[in-house]
């Protein structure tokens, strides 16, 4: 079946199963908020589905897993540049089960190594009480070290010894970095100290992992200066909806010091306006109540009534294209960064603003136990590293070069 679809619909001759759908597709994309531009392109996709199914002589609902794999494999052999992955299909592939013309997704079987990294993620969350994003970083590095205990199709826990662990890190350190291999075995000693608590191990094997050559609070923080933080605002087009929201994150991050993850938490129950105040809600399911400034609040203000799009959701920050969706906290550090290349300077990531929050405090004459007060540091360690840049207190105890006689010579 060949139809035409040069009626201003969509600029090119579909063929294929699948032909009647494609700009239907595309009107689909646009009413969930998509640009026009980028439900065409998906479009496109779906349009190459429909060429491909029909040259490979397949009916849309022999799309299983296998098949939608060969189709990826083809964009990349036929030199696509986008749209090369399963999940990057995920909308297109959505529509069509939406419809009952593919095969609903089959559910990822467990595996042996599945069980028990699911019960390490509720240990880490509720025990440890630990962010999302060292949650999703100790899981990766878990799941790494299992699976090379697997044989056989089955995991026996109490056959690990000291000799897999040492040669699980020496096998990693020939792929990765010095930067990677610190979370690596700080992760894998995470991981061994809970099944020694958890009985699956007889005996503690955390003092097995080797070391990685590198030095705690060795490095000095450094902050965003006050002209980069003003060209990071400048950048900021507020006549657009983008330009406010990133304006409003860009305030709390450089005002408050809040992680990108509490700004991606942030709800609208959470802004007390008549009092000023902000509800965060941190790192380990720690809530806490801050002064909410006029410019953050006029910044929030300006967002929730001439950026935000009509929402039933109660998050603050939402997506401004596509379907209606919280911001993620991946969306939240790209908000600095994409700041930064329009400004046309230097990266500033988002910790960055954190750290020039801590050093504010510290020049205005604040103390370490204000700065973990304001950043809202559970232990107050964390927030030793901040001694290094309070040049006030470190002049206070410092002495004077030993000289001997004859060293001078000015004299």
């Amino acid at each position: 079946m060949v139809r035409a679809a040069t009626d201003g619909r969509y600029p090119v001759r579909v063929s294929g199963p699948l032909a009647g759908l494609v700009h239907e597709f595309r009107l689909e994309l646009i009413g969930q908020g998509f640009t026009p531009r980028t439900a065409q392109g998906h479009a496109y996709v779906l349009a190459h589905l429909s060429r491909w199914l029909e040259q490979e002589g397949a009916a849309p609902a022999e799309l299983g897993a296998e098949r939608i794999a060969a189709f990826v494999a083809a964009r990349r052999v036929g030199g696509c540049r986008r749209w090369r992955t399963a999940g990057s299909l995920r909308p297109m592939l959505d529509y069509l089960r939406g419809l009952g013309l593919i095969p609903a997704e089959k559910p990822r079987a467990l595996g042996p190594v599945d069980a028990v990294l699911e019960r390490y993620r509720r240990w880490l969350e509720r025990e440890r009480r630990l962010g999302e994003q060292t949650v999703s970083l100790r899981l990766h590095w878990a799941a790494k070290f299992l699976l090379t205990q697997v044989e056989g199709g089955r995991l026996e826990l109490d056959r690990i010894g000291p000799q897999a662990v040492t040669a699980f890190v020496l096998e990693m350190s020939q792929h990765y970095a010095t930067g990677s291999m610190k979370p690596l075995t700080s992760g894998l000693r995470s991981l061994l100290r809970f099944l020694f608590a958890a009985g699956d191990l007889d005996r503690d094997l955390s003092p097995v992992v080797p070391s990685v050559a590198g030095w705690q609070l060795s490095g000095i923080p450094v902050g965003a200066d006050d002209e980069a933080v003003t060209m990071l605002l400048a950048s900021c087009d507020r006549s657009t909806a983008v330009g406010r929201r990133d304006f409003a994150v860009l305030l709390l991050m450089t005002r408050l010091g809040l992680r990108a993850v509490e700004v991606a938490r942030l709800r609208l129950d959470d802004i007390e306006w008549r009092g000023g105040e902000l509800t965060v809600r941190g790192k380990g399911g720690r809530v806490d109540r801050m002064p909410l400034p006029s410019d953050v609040g006029g910044a929030l203000a300006d967002w929730l009534r001439n950026g935000r799009r009509p929402s039933t959701l109660r998050e603050v920050f939402t997506r401004t294209i596509g379907p209606d969706a919280p911001m993620k906290r991946q969306s939240i550090v790209q908000v600095p960064r994409s700041a930064s290349l329009r400004a046309g300077i230097a990266m500033v990531g988002a910790h960055r603003l954190r750290h020039r929050v801590a050093c504010r405090v510290l020049a205005d004459g604040g103390s370490l136990a204000e700065v973990a007060e304001v950043l809202r540091h559970n232990d107050h360690a964390s927030s030793a590293i901040y001694a290094k840049v309070d040049l006030t207190a470190l002049a206070a105890v410092v002495r004077p070069w030993p000289m001997v006689v004859g060293d001078d010579d000015t004299a």
